[in-house]
């Protein structure tokens, strides 16, 4: 089951990993889970985007990344807001690129570090040590540390509707939309009650969850030898017309950047 922005399995080793931030050709480490997306490699250079994803860059050197305005952000560690224009001028030999739903604790919790205290700021930086601690490592300090901002400690008792909510996505999203009314009607539990559950214990709402496990689904597909057109139909899209579209609003990166050279850590499969 596809674990929602941590997870418990056995880290890959991001040692000697090129990520794909800045050149999608390149070879690297790559990690995906429900509300978050990570690299770790070089970072390089790219032209102005923006993405729905709320972005952290760390390096070992000072990276430089320019807002829409001009104004250059510069430091070992870069949080880009979400939705904000932006383009990498000076990446690094090695470094961690981190993509948090901004509708997760987490990714709300950076979102507001971004604007509070600015892009780069020194003195609230996050613990992304990018020489060489495992990727899923990285990850997990990074979000224990934005939780702490929102004192969220999760709730070690899963609700028995969550759980089910949890076996049933993955057989629904192959069928198209999702509505969140139809899940709870299937589990004898009002959608309100649901949605509240869900949130509360996932760390993330039912809907981007769904969303990000599609792209799971899609990301799995095409490392399998899929064409991007059966990924995009297997996971629930409506052809990869649509899976192109939600990757670039997310992440700012074709499905193509997503899927290949580089070593992913997929976790359990949904």
């Amino acid at each position: 089951m596809m674990k929602a922005l941590v997870t418990s399995t056995s880290p890959r080793s991001a040692s000697a990993a090129v990520g794909p931030p800045g050149d999608a050709r390149s070879e690297g480490s790559a990690l995906l889970r429900a509300g978050v997306l990570a690299f770790g490699g070089s970072i390089g250079p790219t032209a102005l985007h923006a993405h729905h994803t709320v972005q952290i860059v760390a390096a070992c050197t000072p990276v430089i990344v320019v807002d829409a305005s001009g104004i250059r952000h510069q430091g070992t560690h870069v949080i880009v807001p979400a939705d904000a224009p932006h383009r990498i001028a000076a990446g690094a030999e090695r470094g961690t690129a981190i993509y948090l739903d901004p509708e997760t604790v987490a990714g709300a919790a950076a979102d507001r570090r971004a604007h509070t205290y600015g892009w780069a700021d020194s003195a609230h930086s996050l613990p992304v040590d990018p020489t060489g601690a495992a990727l899923a490592d990285v990850v997990a300090d990074v979000v224990r540390d934005l939780q702490h901002d929102e004192h969220h400690t999760g709730n070690p008792a899963r609700h028995a509707a969550v759980t089910e909510a949890l076996g049933l996505l993955p057989t629904l999203i192959r069928n198209g939309p999702i509505r969140g009314t139809d899940v709870a009607r299937r589990l004898g539990i009002s959608a309100t009650r649901l949605t509240h559950l869900f949130t509360e214990q996932m760390g993330i709402p039912m809907r981007p969850y769904i969303l990000w496990l599609r792209l799971h689904v899609a990301v799995t597909r095409v490392r399998s030898g899929d064409d991007l057109t059966a990924a995009a139909r297997a996971a629930g899209f409506a052809d990869s017309a649509q899976l192109t579209r939600t990757c670039r609003r997310i992440f700012g990166l074709p499905p193509t950047a997503l899927g290949s050279h580089v070593d992913w850590d997929l976790g359990d499969e949904p």
